[in-house]
């Protein structure tokens, strides 16, 4: 079935149709009202409305050099030059790290921090506070920082001092790029407990820390004692000498032969040097 609107016709058509079938049966015109009228309206065109050009704006004149490129320098050989860049202000990231104090770390942190965070805020142009509440070091970079490693080199200062290096000895690892920290505890190197333990603990310190400062002193480290963990700062080839000698102490080896090897050692190295 057909839609309904398919079987509607024009106004104007059907008003035709009607007036054509009264014509041809009566001869005489039958007057179809108002539709006619309403669809004679319709169908007449309707005349668009009359500008005055008189009322327009003038059009301004058009520019002859507008349309023509301005010329290109050129240089003695020949060669096009160019304005220099215009400088765009570089987009600043701020990145943020957090250093974790240990408990008795806090009071000797108070007690050096006038001597901590000079190095950081000066040399390293980074953000630096200490949280207490936290327990915790809060390095942030800005606008005035030029390296981009050195939020890196700023935690691992803080980090050498958290495990019980010397303000002094910690501040290499922002001056100098090839040190190192290596760390290891004594069950790694051999499985001691009671007594034993603290035999070799002993032994890695001497009398008065005279083993340590000579292992240090030998091979150019510096070596830090927390329990049973031991930390190593220097360089590659010298953590390399200074674990040997801590093994071979952990190990039970007499502080005596240690002490021939590290002479052999810091022979060796003077002779490099």
């Amino acid at each position: 079935m057909p839609a309904p609107t398919a079987l509607l016709r024009a106004p104007e058509h059907l008003a035709e149709e009607e007036a054509s079938t009264a014509l041809g049966s009566n001869d005489q015109p039958i007057d179809t009202g108002p539709v006619a009228a309403t669809a004679a309206d319709a169908t007449a065109p309707t005349e668009a409305p009359t500008i005055s050009t008189d009322t327009l704006p003038d059009a301004p004149p058009l520019d002859e050099n507008a349309s023509q490129p301005a010329p290109m320098q050129i240089d003695a050989d020949g060669r096009p030059q160019f304005a220099p860049e215009a400088k765009s202000r570089p987009r600043i990231r701020t990145e943020t790290r957090k250093v974790l104090v240990p408990p008795h770390r806090m009071t000797p942190l108070k007690s050096m921090w006038p001597k901590i965070y000079p190095p950081l805020v000066q040399h390293l142009k980074l953000q630096v506070r200490m949280v207490p509440q936290k327990k915790t070091i809060e390095l942030r970079t800005s606008r005035y920082t030029v390296d981009n490693a050195s939020l890196q080199k700023g935690e691992d200062f803080c980090k050498a001092f958290c495990l019980g290096f010397d303000v002094d000895d910690a501040i290499a690892l922002l001056r100098l790029d090839d040190l190192y920290i290596e760390t290891f505890e004594i069950k790694d190197v051999k499985m001691l407990s009671g007594e034993h333990l603290g035999r070799a603990i002993g032994r890695i310190a001497g009398k008065d820390g005279k083993t340590k400062f000579a292992i240090e002193n030998a091979t150019r480290t510096r070596v830090s004692l927390e329990g049973q963990t031991v930390h190593i700062l220097g360089g590659f080839k010298e953590i390399h000498m200074a674990r040997e000698a801590v093994v071979s102490l952990i190990l039970g080896s007499p502080p005596g032969k240690v002490y021939g090897n590290l002479r052999t050692v810091s022979a060796r190295m003077k002779e490099r040097f």
